[in-house]
């Protein structure tokens, strides 16, 4: 198991259309060896005294901060998928669309499990 993790920034006002482009990006993920995806909008996300994920991104007014993650049956599968989705006529938008959320200011990376439990 490999997991893309992001923390991404987006204004508030623009949930549903943050919600569009995460379902599009499944579509093509999916299609390319992604086991699962999760996109969870910010509830409860205290300040923290010396770091936390508001900071991580540098949340500006209105924002909220979304924990998302991306499971994949491993790295290479991962790795092999990026390209292909960038390229993938679903991951495309119309000239002038301004994504919802400043990609300058998302943080991301990859991660092997050490622990995973399940129910």
């Amino acid at each position: 198991m490999y997991i893309n993790g992001f923390l991404i920034p987006v204004p508030g006002d623009k949930k549903a259309q943050y919600q569009d482009v995460a379902e599009r990006f499944w579509d093509s993920a999916k299609d390319y060896g992604a086991q699962e995806q999760v996109e969870a909008w910010e509830v409860d996300v205290k300040d923290g005294q010396w770091t936390d994920f508001r900071r991580a991104v540098d949340i500006q007014d209105g924002e909220k901060v979304v924990f998302s993650w991306m499971v994949w049956p491993d790295k290479a599968t991962a790795g092999a998928s990026h390209e292909k989705m960038m390229n993938d006529e679903r991951m495309q938008f119309p000239e002038g669309y301004e994504m919802p959320f400043d990609g300058k200011r998302m943080v991301w990376g990859g991660f092997t499990p050490v622990v995973a439990l399940g129910a």
